[in-house]
Formats: structure tokens, C-alpha cells, sequence
């Protein structure tokens, strides 16, 4: 595959569209990749999306010139968890590993003018391949299994309905000792 075509979900695809959509106006780098990954696109169902691709909420490991290793989790950047241990698509490196295949690399200009190159070495996790082997060991609806079931049943054992009894004041709210 050439190094200048992203795999994207329709998913990923809608919201880079919709920030390239709401950064209008704007000429900075980070618009200037969101073109390029929506121009270069290869757009796939999440059902479809090979394993090793890097979709957002996939843990990478990856490496900037050839550097030390980092392990991340892609994110939309609207997570509050701890530092360090997501790397939003609002961010140049994080959005560069979205759409990447294991191997591939990118290179992209930095806020300081810097060239720097991006090799996405492997994805760890992959929400679309985990949700694809729960449905294959048949996991996929465990959730829904467990739910309790409601049955409604009109008038209960016996039809006759009891009288409300009704405070002094014409309500029936038994006031805070009741709690």
C-alpha cells in the first residue's frame, strides 16, 4: 500500500470532516493535515477495517525519528483522563497516526518548522478487531442477556385498588419524615 493513503472508519472519516468543518478559515498545520487524510481517505465500515490500522480509541506504539517508543491511545481529545496516556487528533502526532497501517510512516512539518517522520510500528488494541472476536467467541450480546426483564402486569394480584390516605393540609406528600 503507498505511504500516502489513510484507512479510515466512516466514523473517523465524519469527524475529521467535522473538524476540518469547524476550523474553516484557519491555515494552520494541523487543517492542512485534516485535508490531506480526507483527500487521501480509503473509507471502510468499522465491520471492515482491517486489524493493525490505527482508528481512534487504539492503543499505538510508535516512534518520532526513529527516537525512543511511545505508547498511546488515540483519542478525540475530549477525554479526562490521566495525562500522558492519550494523544488526541487535535494534536499533530496524534492525528498523522490515525489511518495508518502498522509499518507505515508519515512525515509532517511541526509547529517549530521541523520535519518530523512518524512510523506507527504497531496497534495494540483495535476497538472494530475486539468488538469483531467478541462476536465470533458470541459475546457480542452478553450486555443485552443480562438485562433484567420488565413485565408490566395490569392490576397486579387482585384488581381492587387501596385508598391514597391524605395528610390534613389536602396532599398527599408525607413530608420529609418519610424519608
Amino acid at each position: 500500500m503507498p505511504n500516502d493513503n489513510f484507512i479510515l472508519t466512516t466514523k473517523d472519516f465524519t469527524i475529521l470532516e467535522a473538524l476540518c468543518d469547524h476550523s474553516l478559515g484557519r491555515h494552520d498545520l494541523l487543517v492542512s493535515l485534516i485535508q490531506r487524510k480526507i483527500a487521501r481517505a480509503v473509507v471502510v465500515f468499522r465491520e471492515d477495517l482491517p486489524g493493525g490500522i490505527a482508528s481512534i480509541n487504539s492503543r499505538v506504539r510508535f516512534r518520532v525519528n526513529g527516537n525512543e517508543g511511545d505508547t498511546r491511545v488515540l483519542s478525540t481529545g475530549q477525554v479526562t483522563a490521566p495525562v500522558g496516556m492519550f494523544l488526541p487528533i487535535t494534536t499533530l502526532r496524534g492525528l498523522a497516526l490515525l489511518g495508518l497501517v502498522e509499518g507505515q510512516d508519515i512525515v509532517l512539518t511541526n509547529a517549530d518548522g521541523v520535519d518530523e517522520r512518524i512510523l506507527l510500528e504497531k496497534v495494540e488494541y483495535q476497538p472494530e478487531a475486539s468488538r469483531r472476536e467478541r462476536q465470533a467467541l458470541g459475546q457480542g450480546s452478553i450486555s443485552a442477556r443480562r438485562q433484567p426483564v420488565l413485565r408490566v402486569v395490569s392490576g397486579g394480584p387482585s384488581q381492587t385498588r387501596c385508598p391514597v390516605p391524605v395528610a390534613p393540609d389536602d396532599t398527599d406528600d408525607p413530608g420529609p419524615s418519610a424519608a
